[in-house]
């Protein structure tokens, strides 16, 4: 009899720890915001939010303009194709060096397991940015789930 008493309240106090839980995650406040467009950093956290909210319009408008830019379409396109696939991704966005007009900011993506014997993995990359007419322009990234290496790249011939 003293058992069943000890079992039954394992019971329910595993059943308030799932309702718990479960209260917590839908209740949590997880909205995302853009941040301050005049630092490299700013650029970069916003660029990276838009695409995760698949905002390619927002996006785009992040990319610097120099020769050989992607056409709106293929910048989506490489997202649509999963050419750039930023889905099971983390990403946390490290410091900025700036140098004159250029700068350089670093990035930490953890990427989750495609099964479950495998394990998370960090890859570390960079993105540079220019300013142009007084904002900062991503002008290539090293983060392969957010960029195609392709954009910025002449044709061949």
């Amino acid at each position: 009899m003293k058992q069943d008493r000890f079992l039954t309240g394992i019971v329910i106090g595993i059943a308030v720890l799932i309702i718990a839980a479960v209260a917590v995650f839908l209740t949590r406040d997880n909205k995302q915001t853009y941040g301050a467009e005049n630092t490299p950093d700013g650029v970069v956290h916003n660029y990276v939010l838009a695409v995760l909210k698949r905002d390619y319009t927002k996006a785009y408008g992040y990319l610097a303009d120099l020769p050989n830019k992607p056409s709106y379409d293929t910048f989506q396109r490489s997202f649509s194709t999963s050419i750039a696939n930023p889905s099971n991704t983390g990403i946390k966005i490290g410091t900025a060096d700036v140098t004159g007009e250029y700068a350089t900011v670093n990035i930490s993506t953890v990427n989750a397991p495609s099964d479950p014997l495998s394990s998370e993995f960090t890859n570390n990359s960079s993105a540079q940015l220019v300013m142009q007419n007084g904002s900062w322009r991503i002008s290539s990234m090293q983060a392969y789930n957010l960029w195609d290496y392709n954009w910025y790249q002449v044709p061949p011939k």
